[in-house]
């Protein structure tokens, strides 16, 4: 289905006016606030959003700071809050142009990070939330650097070594790699306030988060274990919970070959809630 593609520019403070993009469709069933991952950018979702619209969501997505198109320092963050409060500014522009319907949010991998903690900070503003391939704890490359003083290497620069392993799917790892907008590397303080600090305050508060959630993890992902997914589904208050590991699929999920049965599980479950 093609829609109608809405360029917004938010500014959120510091000289960085966010790039947001909404896909509309006529009586929408719901919404969805797509959040992405590390190094990458919103329009990597063009055929997941095409397939949400063609079943009757809309859908809003936007680049985190220093990434895409959106303003700030490449690959830094000065707090992974910041994250979250750009997010939350997102939903809050959803909600307003669509008053009556339910608004979901779907994370991939650090968006799944910052959408969980979204979760635990706003309880109350979403009717549920998508999690792929989320680092929701502390990951073992990282068990030896809780101490490590990312900060005094801030803008130090760390390659990005993650572009073969996303998908099983030649062309994507093709159209990654020449994909100008995708990151060729991040700082270190990114590294720390995502995955250090972050993921140490994630698994303080994993047991209140509460919403509806569905989780999905490829069980060959060799960029996020799939026990992470298997750590925050069993620690997690919700009752309404579902966890999908999809054999054999790479951290990408929705970029694999078997990317429309991942979707239509997407979907499924929605339509199951709204």
């Amino acid at each position: 289905m093609n829609t109608a593609v809405e360029e917004k520019k938010l500014n959120v403070g510091e000289g960085i006016d966010l790039f947001i993009l909404s896909n509309p469709v006529n009586h929408p069933k719901a919404a969805v606030v797509l959040v992405h991952g590390i190094c990458e950018h919103c329009r990597r979702y063009d055929y997941v959003t095409d397939k949400l619209n063609s079943f009757g969501y809309t859908v809003y997505r936007f680049d985190l700071r220093g990434h895409g198109r959106t303003g700030g320092e490449r690959g830094y963050i000065k707090d992974y809050q910041d994250m979250i409060e750009d997010t939350e500014k997102v939903v809050t522009i959803a909600k307003k142009e669509n008053p009556n319907i339910p608004i979901y949010m779907w994370g991939h991998s650090m968006g799944g990070f910052i959408a969980a903690s979204y979760g635990i900070k706003y309880p109350n503003r979403l009717s549920g939330q998508i999690l792929s391939g989320p680092p929701v704890k502390i990951m073992p490359p990282f068990d030896s650097l809780l101490d490590f003083d990312y900060k005094s290497k801030a803008f130090d620069l760390i390659p990005n070594s993650l572009v073969d392993k996303v998908s099983r799917d030649p062309e994507i790892v093709r159209l990654y790699k020449e994909d100008p907008l995708c990151l060729t590397e991040f700082t270190y303080q990114l590294m720390g306030e995502m995955f250090i600090r972050g993921g140490k305050d994630i698994m303080e508060s994993v047991p209140t988060y509460n919403y509806p959630c569905l989780i999905l993890h490829g069980s060959e992902d060799q960029i996020v274990n799939k026990e992470t997914s298997n750590y925050f589904f069993g620690n997690i208050a919700s009752k309404d919970k579902q966890l999908k590991i999809y054999d054999g699929l790479y951290h990408e999920v929705m970029n694999e070959p078997e990317k429309d049965t991942v979707l239509e599980d997407i979907h499924q479950w929605l339509q199951a809630r709204i």
